[in-house]
């Protein structure tokens, strides 16, 4: 049972330590491993096999190493040199994968793909939100009336951090431009063809599957899509100053059916968004 003394759990023990872990990790980074020479280069970044196996695919003159336990492929794809990662899933692994790509390799910037639950109710699952901003929708503090949600602090300048991280505008721009020419795959039983939006993607280290939820980060943050690690990506990206974008294709709607959904949806989801990525690649500046 919690004491009622302990009327709050103060910000996010694990975040926090997660960060620590990650600063460990860059400075055994930049003591032990020279950085990658071939520039300019673009990172690819996606939580799990599924999201990032169609970009290795389809990587011309691949090559692999493993850096750190971390598995990277380096090629190019329209004509663009890129990195691809696999991060895992959750917070903690996003933000130690994304460090880690920007210490080695300083890619110019970092492109996010993967699936993600639909919170607006205007969604539905195989539609594209292109991320204009990010946020953290479990940091911050819980008391028995209500759970607040805090704005992250950056480790370097001990500033508060937005609550939304920004997007890059050029980023943005080239994802308009890159969905208009996409053939995204639609979702078997869904009523239209795939929109694509631009809006909110929140972060959290849950899977959500609730209606309640839903409401929730609908009301609070205007959420259309909730994930485990796009705004810890964003987070790293603006903190070492570095443009980010996050893509994410809806697997389902983060209601009681979220689970069979998504295990029956991600594929052609994952697939969606891997190839509006590849295809903002092609529409960077060189």
């Amino acid at each position: 049972m919690q004491d009622k003394s302990s009327q709050s759990i103060r910000p996010n023990l694990l975040l926090q330590t997660g960060l620590c872990v990650i600063w460990l990790f860059l400075s055994a980074v930049s003591t032990n491993a020279q950085t990658y020479k071939t520039r300019p280069i673009t990172a690819l970044l996606g939580a799990f096999d599924e999201e990032v196996k169609l970009v290795q695919k389809s990587l011309k003159n691949p090559k692999s190493r493993t850096l750190n336990g971390i598995h990277f492929m380096t090629g190019r794809i329209n004509g663009r040199k890129v990195v691809v990662a696999e991060t895992g899933i959750g917070k903690v692994n996003a933000a130690m994968t994304t460090a880690f790509v920007l210490a080695y390799f300083k890619p110019e910037q970092v492109l996010f793909t993967g699936i993600a639950g639909g919170t607006n109710p205007d969604l539905q699952p195989g539609d594209i939100v292109i991320a204009r901003q990010t946020a953290h929708h479990d940091y911050g503090y819980i008391t028995f009336q209500q759970q607040k949600t805090n704005q992250t602090r950056n480790a370097i300048t001990k500033q508060l951090n937005p609550t939304y991280f920004p997007a890059d505008s050029i980023m943005m721009h080239a994802a308009q431009e890159a969905a208009k020419t996409v053939p995204f795959e639609s979702i078997p039983s869904t009523s239209r063809p795939p929109s694509i939006i631009v809006g909110t993607v929140v972060t959290g280290d849950v899977f959500v599957s609730s209606e309640e939820k839903v409401a929730s980060l609908w009301s609070e943050f205007k959420a259309d899509a909730t994930e485990m690690e796009g705004a810890a990506v964003a987070q790293v990206c603006y903190q070492q100053q570095v443009p980010c974008l996050v893509i994410r294709s809806l697997s389902d709607k983060a209601n009681s059916n979220a689970r069979q959904d998504m295990l029956t949806f991600f594929k052609i989801a994952a697939r969606n968004s891997a190839n509006l990525v590849m295809t903002i690649v092609g529409k960077l500046q060189p």
